[in-house]
């Protein structure tokens, strides 16, 4: 089954803090002293993405399979370090289950939100990435993000070195 890309609404806030929850452990959950890695997740509640579901600053882009959410993005106002040249937005969070790794699903939605970002009125595109997350890096390198800083990405205690990219749009 192809995955559907759609908006994501008010009613899918549980099912983003279950996905957000989920890709982040699977993804990085090794790297973190347990009591680091829940107090990051208590800030990814069904509530706080309500919050953002109902500000229109942010624009949260869902892939289905079916009942099953194979991944997500999310769109948001600037809040990375970094002094932005244009009309930023920022790909705050871009993950997808991964049982769809190597699918084309992040293809797909990474020019789904090309386009919301384009749309949104943005001529500039950012986002972190972990240092060591490559194959995420080179994902974005092929879509021309360029590497512009770097800062500290606080996962309870523990401070990760993330890449912060830039895309002119």
């Amino acid at each position: 089954m192809t995955p559907v890309l759609r908006p994501a609404t008010i009613d899918d806030a549980d099912r983003l803090a279950a996905i957000g929850r989920d890709t982040f452990v699977e993804t990085f959950g090794t790297l973190y002293r347990p009591d680091d890695l829940a107090a990051f997740l208590t800030s990814h509640t069904p509530e706080s993405w309500a919050g953002e579901l109902a500000d229109p600053r942010f624009r949260i882009l869902l892939a289905m399979a079916g009942d099953d959410t194979a991944g997500y993005a999310k769109l948001g106002p600037r809040s990375l370090p970094f002094e932005p040249r244009g009309t930023p937005i920022e790909l705050r969070q871009f993950y997808i289950r991964r049982e769809w790794h190597g699918s084309g699903l992040a293809a797909r939605m990474m020019e789904a939100v090309l386009a919301t970002a384009r749309a949104s009125g943005a001529d500039e595109l950012y986002l972190s990435v972990f240092i060591d997350n490559h194959r995420a890096r080179r994902f974005y390198e092929r879509y021309g993000f360029v590497r512009v800083g770097s800062y500290a990405f606080m996962v309870g205690t523990h401070a990760d070195e993330d890449h912060v990219m830039r895309l002119v749009l």
